[in-house]
């Protein structure tokens, strides 16, 4: 795939962040050690952002037959969650897990004291809500530490901009980067995207996918509760709030629409979308129940994405692709397996018109992309996902602000957007007032398609 699409006027959005960049590029400096000094060959752990999914992601690290990685310190900004996933790895990690009290760290600089218990050639796990990946990131680039850092990695344009240059200031800098877009480390899914480029299906002209459930209970947001400030609820809260996560959309979707463009070897240039709320009930978030995103290529194919979280409707979870001979299906029901298959016809429901399957057990792609990431720290081999990861963030965020706005979105004008969400999170304190404010009558900002030229 051509990552670095966009066009030259997408380049000249760099311009406008000289101040910066300037910033980044001084961060590029001397490589990193392919392994540590008096034969240490224990590579070190820190988590940032100790919810559900850091913690999964830890354990995936901890799968890789290696066996020389250690969890050596932990931070969050909440006690409770930092406990939990304490509790877990204690029980589950053994003399993996050596992180003591006294290297686990709680606050808005939490982040900054477990990568100082690293060494440089050592790993940070970026779990934490998105909007904060590009500070972590920054300074993860300049301890010289090597990173997975968990999707998306960005919710607006001003920030993927960022992104793009700690990415190269991190290339620079011989950093390994893996990102949360695990369908691309599918076995199955790498096999059908060889046997597509073959001409399997032909040309593709059509992909589609879906991501269609009931209501998820953390995607609402009920009235803030006393005892917790509104940045501490809108951070803890992130699926709900766009400045923090993109909103479900982002969150969610994302690994389908990559997993479309990873087949299709392309970015979409534009996009077109409807959306909107229906039952949210007392829920003060700014997610829409539903989205339905066409997405067009260069080359003037569709990709058709439909996304919807409502209860008592059809359930769908899954990707496709049509082709000029034939079709494809990417993943089936979910991340994994993606019993991926192709069809001689357009039929996917004709078992008889089925020309090739993938024939054998498929591995778990959370725990392949830390295996790949990994071996390339060991061998010292290129492994940067952060430009990827980043035009994938993007391309999520053009469906959501198509859909928020009504109107049509190309990838140049998202890109060069100079609406950032949350400006300053460098400097976000305990005190500091919540990004997003209430709006008279007790709501937050919502979308309002064909109102607002913003998303909110």
């Amino acid at each position: 795939m051509n990552e670095n699409s966009g066009g030259d006027a997408s380049r000249r959005a760099f311009l406008k962040d000289a101040g910066r960049i300037a910033a980044v590029s001084a961060l590029a400096g001397v490589g990193i050690p392919r392994v540590h000094a008096a034969g240490d060959d224990v590579i070190r752990l820190a988590l940032v952002g100790c919810g559900g999914r850091g913690t999964g992601a830890a354990e995936n690290a901890l799968s890789v037959p290696d066996g020389r990685l250690r969890i050596v310190a932990l931070a969050d900004l909440f006690p409770k969650r930092l406990e939990t996933s304490v509790t877990y790895m204690k029980e589950n990690f053994g003399e993996r897990f050596d992180a003591p009290p006294e290297r686990r760290f709680i606050g808005f600089d939490a982040y900054r004291q477990a990568m100082d218990c690293l060494r440089p050639g050592d790993i940070v796990i970026l779990t934490t809500p998105p909007a904060f990946r590009w500070v972590h990131f920054t300074y993860a680039i300049e301890k010289g530490l090597h990173v997975f850092m968990e999707k998306p990695v960005t919710v607006d344009g001003p920030t993927t901009r960022r992104m793009l240059e700690l990415g190269k200031a991190s290339v620079k800098k011989n950093l390994k980067v893996g990102v949360g877009l695990m369908c691309r480390h599918c076995d199955a899914r790498q096999e059908l995207r060889d046997r597509i480029r073959s001409g399997a299906i032909g040309d593709i002209l059509t992909l589609r996918a879906y991501r269609m459930h009931g209501p998820i209970v953390y995607f609402l947001s009920p009235p803030k509760p006393e005892g917790i400030t509104e940045t501490m609820y809108q951070i803890q809260r992130f699926h709900s709030f766009l400045w923090s996560g993109g909103g479900c959309f982002s969150d969610f979707n994302i690994h389908n629409i990559d997993e479309c463009c990873m087949i299709k070897d392309a970015w979409p240039v534009r996009a077109q979308a409807s959306g909107g709320r229906h039952y949210r009930g007392d829920s003060l978030d700014q997610n829409f129940d539903n989205y339905s995103v066409e997405y067009t290529f260069a080359d003037g194919s569709k990709f058709f994405f439909y996304g919807r979280c409502i209860d008592g409707a059809l359930g769908q979870f899954a990707s496709y692709a049509h082709g000029s001979k034939g079709s494809a299906v990417i993943s089936s029901e979910g991340h994994h397996p993606a019993k991926c298959r192709i069809y001689k016809g357009q039929d996917l429901t004709r078992k008889e018109d089925v020309v090739w399957a993938f024939g054998r057990p498929e591995p778990n792609p959370y725990e392949t992309e830390w295996i790949k990431l990994i071996d390339a720290i060991r061998r010292d081999q290129p492994h940067n996902e952060v430009e990827r990861g980043a035009i994938a963030s993007l391309v999520t965020s053009m469906g959501r602000m198509a859909a928020h706005t009504g109107q049509v979105v190309t990838y140049d004008q998202i890109l060069n957007s100079d609406h950032e969400f949350a400006p300053g999170l460098d400097k976000l304190t305990m005190d500091s007032p919540a990004p997003l404010q209430m709006e008279p009558g007790g709501r937050y900002p919502l979308p309002m398609p064909g109102r607002k030229t913003r998303e909110y």
